[in-house]
């Protein structure tokens, strides 16, 4: 018997990329995303900026969506959306926007957790991914966000460990900015880290009282005195070694995640170990990743590359399981710069 279609629009806002999404069921019609470039200059997201552009970009994107859908507004029969965690102002724009739409249209609004959405990115229905059992281990990776999960359900998250300072993106990115890299430094560690020595340096790894939590500021502060100390001695060292700085960087901070998963893993017994977030995207995590499948005995699962940044496919998976199961929110429900993981 064909399961009944069910259309979600879907609205992601959190940050600096405006997005909005068409979804049939698990199925992703269209998927698009409007960069905002404005930040560059300014070496990170000025939140005044990121929610003027939201107002500039939204109804254009949203109506891009649904023509390369070929979805009809009047056949939604639903709206989610991002209630946080994010800028408020940047939120403010999406939750509006969705709400005025629903009222609009008479149809089911769901608002949605950010962060439970890019682990539930791994359950759209997309030929390039595996779907994980419940249960199963996530590490979600991120500019704000660094936490290994336990997920038991589409509504059970469990918080084994998570940073206790800064998150993993920010990590690389400050690190960037000290090489003299543009916003956001993230990928272009990554590409240079490619062509260097993850060998040339090295970088302790710190320690916290719960071996599955994370810390990323000593580091940073040991990247920068070790950057100040080397170019007292060679004014041209950022430029001459930056490739096996970023490769050592890069090296330190994989092995300190992968290390951290692996006694997650072993703790835990779980064998089904996923990997979500805008930093999952980096080339070496995922390849780590997948060579641990092979040493450790795991299934690995890595969403699309498109699904791992902030989209709103992945807010629209998480609007369909709340639409089956009639979990649905008032116009009044606000949008949250700050939302539990586990709720």
């Amino acid at each position: 018997m064909k399961k009944k279609s069910v259309h979600i629009l879907a609205i992601e806002s959190s940050c600096d990329d405006t997005s909005a999404a068409v979804l049939e069921n698990e199925r992703v019609l269209s998927n698009v995303v409007a960069n905002q470039k404005v930040h560059a200059q300014y070496g990170g997201v000025v939140p005044e900026l990121a929610s003027r552009a939201h107002q500039q970009n939204i109804v254009p994107v949203v109506d891009l969506a649904l023509k390369r859908a070929n979805v009809r507004k009047e056949d939604l029969d639903g709206i989610a959306f991002t209630q946080g965690p994010g800028l408020l102002g940047s939120l403010l724009v999406g939750s509006s926007f969705a709400k005025s739409l629903s009222i609009a249209l008479n149809i089911p609004l769901m608002a949605v957790n950010h962060m439970q959405a890019h682990v539930l990115a791994h359950f759209i229905e997309d030929e390039a991914q595996k779907i994980p059992p419940f249960p199963f281990l996530c590490m979600t990776i991120s500019g704000g966000h660094t936490q290994i999960l336990r997920v038991s359900a589409f509504d059970s998250f469990e918080i084994l460990g998570e940073t206790i300072d800064d998150a993993v993106g920010e990590a690389f990115d400050k690190t960037a900015k000290l090489l003299g890299l543009p916003y956001p430094g993230g990928p272009l560690i990554d590409k240079h880290a490619s062509q260097g020595d993850p060998l040339a340096f090295s970088f302790s790894e710190p320690k916290t009282e719960n071996p599955l939590d994370f810390s990323f500021s000593g580091l940073k502060t040991a990247i920068l005195y070790f950057l100040q100390r080397e170019q007292k001695k060679n004014p041209d060292f950022i430029h001459q070694r930056m490739d096996d700085i970023c490769a050592s960087v890069q090296r330190t901070i994989v092995t300190i995640l992968m290390n951290r998963l692996k006694k997650a893993a072993d703790m835990t017994g779980i064998k089904h170990v996923g990997i979500a977030g805008g930093v999952s995207a980096n080339s070496e995590i995922r390849s780590t990743l997948r060579a641990m499948q092979e040493s450790d005995g795991w299934t690995t699962y890595i969403p699309k590359f498109e699904y791992t940044t902030d989209n709103a496919a992945m807010i629209g998976i998480v609007g369909y399981l709340k639409y089956l199961n009639q979990d649905f929110d008032r116009e009044d429900s606000v949008a949250s710069s700050r939302l539990d993981m586990e709720k």
